[in-house]
């Protein structure tokens, strides 16, 4: 059996509502610690977690040069027809440049802006189809389109507003910080990785105890991750079997860790 890749495994469970200054008990937080039973990381000054004290302490965290697995739950870039759509604007098929264009669109990182306010508006301009999967979410049972609003299970609202803070990371730590798959399918050793999660994928396979669906989520991310490291299944999921096309797409598109 391998080495483990990361000391520190990072479980957080999304939400896209209200602002990035607003207190969310649908934003919840697990670490677990070289082999360790995942716990909850509480905010220090607030009941709930926003995605801009999340994004903070993110920094703060890895900062400290742990090897670090963050998993997130919602995408990190869209499917390829919004790409092609948008090419005639100047939307170029890099994930950089996708970050930065939609952050000039979508500006829900700022403390009164939330997603629901920039879909009427500047957002009108970068709008996508709800029809429009990236591959990992038609290989992924179950997964719904980051277009698809306001319909049960759907990861739209999240996934607008947690990008823009992904380019907030991305200007703090550059490549120091690796974001799989955009920065390649191989993750430097001794390094921290942020990658894309889906949270139902393995939630089943952990009791939820006395957690409410949120924290058994972020929960079940931090545990399912940290397990697969030890058990030497991780690399294999950092590996996906995608032939030589599929991993270009991917590489624009995203990828969600445990989909094979």
């Amino acid at each position: 059996m391998s080495k483990p890749k990361f000391s520190r495994y990072i479980g957080i469970d999304y939400s896209g509502g209200q602002t990035s200054t607003t207190p969310l008990v649908g934003l919840q937080v697990y670490v677990a610690k070289k082999g360790e039973k995942p716990e909850p990381e509480p905010p220090k000054d607030s009941p709930n977690w926003t995605r801009k004290t999340i994004a903070e302490w993110l920094v703060d965290t890895l900062t400290e040069k742990t090897p670090t697995l963050i998993g997130i739950d919602h995408g990190f870039s869209f499917p390829q027809p919004y790409f092609d759509r948008y090419a005639r604007d100047g939307l170029k098929r890099t994930w950089p440049a996708f970050l930065k264009d939609f952050q000039s669109h979508w500006p829900t990182g700022k403390d009164k802006f939330s997603v629901s306010f920039v879909r009427k508006n500047s957002g009108a301009k970068r709008l996508g189809d709800s029809h429009w999967r990236r591959l990992t979410e038609e290989r992924a049972r179950g997964a719904k389109s980051v277009f698809q609003f306001n319909v049960p299970g759907q990861v739209a609202y999240a996934t607008h507003a947690g990008i823009p803070w992904l380019l907030f990371l991305r200007k703090k730590f550059g490549r120091c910080v690796h974001f799989w798959p955009f920065d390649g399918w191989d993750i430097p050793e001794n390094s921290s990785a942020i990658v894309e999660i889906y949270p139902t994928l393995f939630s089943h396979c952990f009791a939820p105890e006395d957690r409410n669906p949120d924290q058994h989520d972020a929960y079940s991310v931090a545990a399912w991750m940290s397990e697969s490291d030890r058990n030497g299944r991780l690399e294999r999921f950092l590996k996906p079997e995608l032939n030589r096309e599929q991993k270009k797409r991917a590489r624009i598109e995203g990828w969600i860790l445990g989909v094979a």
